[in-house]
């Protein structure tokens, strides 16, 4: 199918849904959601195709301006400046439209999870890791999210064993999503006294939140143990029977939350974290079933996978997925990350057009 029938195809179906939006027999409420939201998005791709068609047809007419011996040198030396602009623009004008064509990850609308866990290195993993959780916290307040902690298991010195969170905003996991898979480091601990650089890691995992319609879950597949929350080194954080473990039998997922005082509290929170787990893991197995072919897919979301490297004595940032290196890790680590994640994200579209060609 040539790029203008899909195109007209497109126009075609917004104007078709305005018309069944403004109608005064416009369907029920959940169905008018749906419509309404498929509307918003074909807005964006109509735009994009009207500022194309009068980008090129004012080529056309350009193209005419220029060829008719009538025109004089003035009008012409005019038109020829303007026609080398709009050659320039159009390529561009058109990848924005195949952009905005290309298949949509209906869980890039949704707010997200954040895991964060110390990997090998012992306690410099664990220090690295709140390092880690604490750059994702900044980032979430430059963009004006939402950032709720679920769950925290510090060390004695500062480090996180394992932290959660959820972050609500606009765009949240289209932008996060890239970052899942292990985070390395190479710097000099603070405890290492002959000055020696040390290479330690930290997972980190980016899930989009589910909601129960997304993921059911039985409740007899549960077993869900209550006990008494503690701080770092063991010390009691209350009296009470508050922290919640939940564990799903049918997955073997576990999940553990002791940051509300309340019971009640602390089990929806470890149930969020449980449904987006599975949702995930469902997800994941269809992204492989429909990626096998493109094994180095930049969202591959592998936990397991080396992605990037953080030096601190060199004062950069390596991305290993796209090769990408910034000499400014301390901007990064202040929560700076946009440079990378639009690259990321740059990488993922031009792989995903290069299968669509």
């Amino acid at each position: 199918m040539s790029l203008e029938t899909k195109l007209e195809r497109v126009v075609a179906r917004h104007q078709e849904l305005g018309s069944i939006l403004a109608s005064p027999e416009a369907p029920a409420s959940a169905e008018y959601a749906r419509l309404s939201k498929e509307y918003a998005d074909l807005g964006d791709v109509v735009g994009a195709i009207n500022k194309w068609r009068k980008a090129t047809a004012e080529l056309d007419d350009l193209e005419s301006l220029i060829d008719d011996s009538g025109t004089d040198a003035e009008m012409r030396a005019l038109a020829e400046t303007e026609r080398a602009e709009l050659k320039a623009a159009i390529p561009d004008l058109e990848r924005e439209i195949r952009v905005l064509l290309l298949p949509k990850d209906e869980a890039d609308a949704r707010n997200a999870i954040l895991e964060v866990r110390a990997g090998t290195g012992g306690e410099e993993a664990a220090l690295f890791a709140a390092d880690l959780f604490r750059m994702y916290q900044r980032y979430a307040e430059s963009r004006h999210w939402k950032f709720d902690l679920i769950s925290l298991n510090e060390t004695g010195i500062g480090g996180y064993k394992e932290a959660i969170a959820t972050i609500s905003g606009r765009g949240v996991f289209e932008r996060l999503k890239f970052e899942s898979g292990v985070h390395r480091v190479q710097r000099v601990p603070t405890t290492e006294s002959g000055g020696r650089i040390h290479t330690s890691a930290a997972t980190v995992a980016v899930l989009p939140e589910a909601e129960e319609v997304d993921v059911h879950i039985e409740e007899k597949d549960l077993r869900i143990d209550v006990y008494r929350s503690s701080g770092p080194g063991g010390q009691s954080v209350n009296t009470t029977d508050s922290a919640v473990r939940v564990t799903h039998a049918p997955s073997g997922i576990v999940v553990t939350c002791q940051d509300e005082k309340s019971q009640h509290k602390n089990k929806a929170k470890a149930l969020t974290v449980l449904r987006a787990r599975l949702y995930e893991h469902e997800r994941a197995k269809a992204d492989a079933e429909r990626a096998s072919a493109r094994k180095t897919q930049v969202g591959s979301g592998d936990r397991s996978q080396r992605i990037r490297t953080y030096n601190f004595p060199q004062g950069r940032v390596t991305d290993h997925r796209i090769n990408l290196t910034l000499h400014r890790l301390e901007t990064i680590m202040a929560g700076e990350l946009d440079e990378i994640i639009d690259a990321l994200i740059a990488d993922d579209q031009a792989n995903r057009l290069a299968d669509l060609a």
